[in-house]
Formats: structure tokens, sequence, C-alpha cells
């Protein structure tokens, strides 16, 4: 018999980061996701109501840069309700100087959205919902 679990979603994401001051300016100053907690090796920033955890790299570190070809984390998405303000971020992607796709359109989902890396190259989705 299933378990069938029952949750309002994801509570948090966690990330390893080659460079934890980096990955910070990135998601804190070009991004602007307030940080809710801020320790040596790890800081926690707010998406929505998702908090993301961001490890620095820890001894274990292999890889120095996100593959989504490996077994692990594909790319993260987050969800836009607005078609105005996927058009703001997309914008403020490119004048940031982050690397992105520009607006796409997904024809198996049917839905707009801009894809773009962290400086570690993890990707990531701002997709409508």
């Amino acid at each position: 018999m299933a378990i069938q679990i029952q949750t309002p979603g994801i509570h948090h994401l966690a990330l390893r980061s080659t460079n934890l001051a980096r990955s910070k300016t990135f998601y804190h100053e070009t991004l602007g996701f307030p940080i809710a907690l801020d320790l040596p090796n790890l800081f926690i920033f707010v998406a929505g109501s998702t908090f993301i955890g961001v490890r620095g790299p820890g001894e274990e570190s292999g890889a120095d840069t996100f593959n989504p070809f490996s077994v692990g984390l594909d790319h993260l998405a987050l969800g836009c309700a607005d078609e105005t303000e996927l058009q703001r971020v997309a914008a403020g992607l490119a004048e940031a100087g982050v690397e992105n796709t520009g607006i796409k359109f997904d024809d198996v989902l049917g839905k707009n959205y801009v894809a773009f890396k962290d400086p570690d190259r993890i990707a990531w989705e701002f997709y409508m919902v």
C-alpha cells in the first residue's frame, strides 16, 4: 500500500557552492533574495515561501562546477504568476550579465520561462505557473 504522503510542497532545498561569498553575492545582491540565516559555511535565502540553503565546498567535494547530466540535481524552477514579471526578470538577468536563455516557450507544458545559471552553473528556471 502506498504511503500517500500529505505535504504542502517543498520545505527547503540545499545547494553546494565552490565559492560561498560569490554565491551569496549572486543570490542576495544580484537576484535580490533576502538572507534568512548567515553562518560561516552556510547561508539560507528565501525564494517565495521556500528556504534555499547554500553551503561552501566540503572536504569531500569532487567536481568544481555543477553538471546537470550527473546523478543528482538537474535544475530548480521558481514559479512565476505574471508574464510582466517574467519579462522584467529576463531583462534584469541580461542587464546583470547573468547567463540566461531569454524567454523561451516550453512546447511540452505550453508555458513561457527563462532559464539561467548561477556562478557554479547550477541551472535555474523562472517558469510561468
